[in-house]
């Protein structure tokens, strides 16, 4: 389904590849970085923004919906017993019904990172 290569040589720099794209990702300076990439938190509401992009984009051409720009702004926050949850606020450049952003928000909640976020996920690992 997807799959991803991370290779580090020192420090908390890591380079990756995922087909054919190049990406960093480091720690802030603040935590001991270089600040050379996205952290690894970042990354993962990266891929929740985009997944939910892509998902309204795909929705609302099959729709006829123009939506214009879509911002999606997203952040994890945790609370002082540690635990976590993500803050997603979606909009749009166009100007939409009420319906409209009632069932794009009802979709945002079915796009396929955020089914996979939601429901946890088993990671099996190996050490050689």
């Amino acid at each position: 389904m997807a799959k991803l290569e991370a290779h580090s040589a020192a420090g908390y720099a890591v380079s990756m590849t995922a087909r054919t794209h190049a990406l960093n990702s480091d720690e802030p300076v603040s935590a001991g970085g270089g600040d050379t990439g996205p952290a690894p938190y970042e990354l993962i509401l990266a891929g929740l923004a985009s997944c939910t992009s892509i998902t309204l984009r795909m929705y609302a051409d099959r729709k006829g919906w123009p939506l214009g720009q879509i911002n999606v702004d997203v952040r994890i926050l945790r609370d002082a017993h540690g635990a976590e949850k993500v803050e997603r606020h979606v909009s749009f450049s166009e100007t939409l019904s009420e319906e409209q952003r009632a069932r794009l928000a009802e979709i945002s909640e079915k796009t396929p990172v955020t089914k996979t976020l939601k429901q946890g996920l088993t990671i099996v690992t190996t050490v050689a």
